[in-house]
């Protein structure tokens, strides 16, 4: 199943990377939906190129009961994010992959930060995978729609973090 996100943020695209890679604000973003951030590392200035791992547990119960049943009540989310050096305008880019604990279930996301002057523009796109036989893809379009929200809300919340945290 396909992922699609675009959203543009009031800061420079150097502000938005160490947003996102801010651990207050990863910590925050987890809490917001019910989960725990449980490890967060950045490896290397976010100036250049550098990596992001995340380890988080969610909460389920928003999740549709066939996934529910195969995973739990919460989910162990690790999220890896390798991350491009600027480019001469600021922009820069992201390979994102996550995987669950114990579920079957694969997110591999393209997110770009595009450089617009003053501001930003967030753009996400990727894809939901499950690699269970004949239900797999009934797992990943249920999954889809929950992941794609949870992306999204990074944006959604780093505009609020951003207003409330000057640089």
């Amino acid at each position: 199943m396909a992922l699609s996100a675009s959203t543009t943020l009031p800061a420079t695209a150097q502000r938005v990377t160490d947003v996102f890679t801010n651990e207050d604000f990863i910590r925050h973003t987890s809490q917001t939906v019910g989960g725990d951030l449980m490890s967060f590392e950045v490896s290397g200035p976010t100036t250049a190129a550098f990596s992001t791992t995340t380890v988080r547990t969610l909460p389920t119960d928003r999740l549709p009961d066939i996934a529910r049943k195969v995973v739990g009540a919460t989910l162990t989310v690790t999220q890896l994010e390798e991350w491009s050096a600027p480019e001469a305008d600021g922009s820069r880019q992201a390979t994102v992959k996550l995987t669950v604990a114990g579920a079957p279930l694969e997110v591999a996301a393209t997110q770009r930060i595009v450089a617009d002057g003053e501001n930003s523009r967030v753009e996400l796109s990727g894809d939901v995978k499950s690699s269970i036989p004949f239900l797999g893809a009934k797992i990943a379009s249920a999954a889809e729609p929950m992941i794609g929200k949870a992306l999204n809300l990074q944006a959604t919340l780093a505009k609020s973090w951003l207003e409330e945290h000057p640089a």
